[in-house]
Parts: structure tokens; sequence; C-alpha cells
């Protein structure tokens, strides 16, 4: 029996959601978006549980990556490039989002533990901030951070100059950073910032939902 823990909360129509796919999948081995997680594949999974909290939602795939069938009403955007990371998928999800919401959340396609209450503690401590990043010691999690959809300008001149990683934007803007002590308090153990890279990451994350039986 699965846990109830991504309970729907009510959205917030002013903020979006963005899923990177771009990845390789090289640790797994075969797509991680596709996985079986439940009844639902672990991408499906991500995108129900960011609908709880938010209106807008776009996946943000490889330029020839295949994707499943998505909900109604979730987009779908492409790295302008190939091979550039995840500050390129954070600045395709930005673009296509840009007219239409102030600021999202952002996530990978491998969080199938993502809580909805995590996503809504981050986006509360937004306020006047441009980003909103946990940090476990000297380790930033930027993929599951909230940004302002103005950051695609700065995001696209750190990736001209070869600036790939996306603490580069998050040093170069008005940023929080969150301890991870902080989102204890709505993620005891921090499952939102769990990944599954690996065959054993996957079997955890499947035993943690209860659905490894």
């Amino acid at each position: 029996m699965e846990r109830m823990d991504n309970v729907p909360m009510p959205t917030r129509p002013q903020f979006g959601g963005i899923v990177l796919c771009g990845g390789q999948s090289t640790r797994m081995g075969r797509p991680k978006l596709l996985l079986p997680f439940g009844d639902e594949t672990m991408l499906i999974r991500v995108v129900r549980i960011l609908q709880g909290v938010v209106t807008r939602i776009v996946v943000v795939a490889a330029v020839d990556q295949q994707l499943p069938d998505l909900p109604h009403g979730v987009r779908i955007a492409r790295d302008e490039q190939e091979g550039m990371g995840p500050l390129q998928g954070i600045a395709a999800g930005l673009a296509a989002l840009q007219s239409e919401v102030d600021a999202t959340f952002v996530t990978a396609c491998d969080t199938p533990l993502l809580k909805p209450a995590f996503i809504e503690f981050l986006i509360d401590k937004l306020e006047e901030y441009d980003v909103v990043v946990p940090r476990e010691g000297e380790f930033y999690h930027p993929l599951a951070g909230v940004y302002r959809t103005r950051l695609v300008s700065k995001c696209r001149s750190l990736i001209d100059q070869q600036r790939l990683r996306p603490k580069f934007l998050i040093d170069e803007s008005s940023s929080r950073v969150l301890e991870v002590s902080e989102l204890r308090k709505v993620d005891p153990d921090l499952e939102s910032l769990r990944n599954t890279n690996t065959e054993q990451e996957y079997k955890a994350a499947l035993e943690l939902a209860g659905l490894d039986r």
C-alpha cells in the first residue's frame, strides 16, 4: 500500500513547475523517466505531484528525446543545444513559462518522493529573492529550487560564456540559501532531495514509497 504523503494542495497560479528530463541516465542504464513507479512512470508521478501545487508545468527534454504522453495542459520544451547540462534545461523551462508565471519550482524527473509541502515551503521563502535553493554542507541542490522566470537572459548569458554550473546562476542572482535543517520541518527525511540515479537508489525509492511488494 502506497503511503499517502503526496496529498494535493491548493494550486499556486502565480507559480509554475519545470521537470528536467534531458539527462542520459548513464548510471541507470535505461531512461529514468520511464521507470515504473506503482501504476505510473516516474516522470508522470513527478508531474502529478507538481500539479497539486502549481498550475503551469513544462517538461524539458533533450532535442530528440522521446517522451510518454503527458497529462493535459503539460507542455514540452526542448534544450536549445545538446550536452549543455541542467542550466540549459532551466533556461528552456524558464523561457517557456516567462509570459505566464513570475517564478517556478525546478525539479528532475527522477525525484519520485517529492513532497508538495516541500515545494510550498520553498515557494513561500522566495519573497523578494530571485532564487531559493537548498544547501547541504557545501553541496547545493539547484534542481530542487525556485527561480524567477526573468532569469532567462542571465541563464543564456552564462551558457554563452560556457559557465554551465547552476551554481554560477545562484552566485550571480539575488539568492536565498536554505540549509536542509530548515527543510526537515516539512520533509523530515529529506526525501524530496533523493534522486534515483542507480538501480539501487530506484529500489530504495520504491521501498520508501511502499511499492516494493
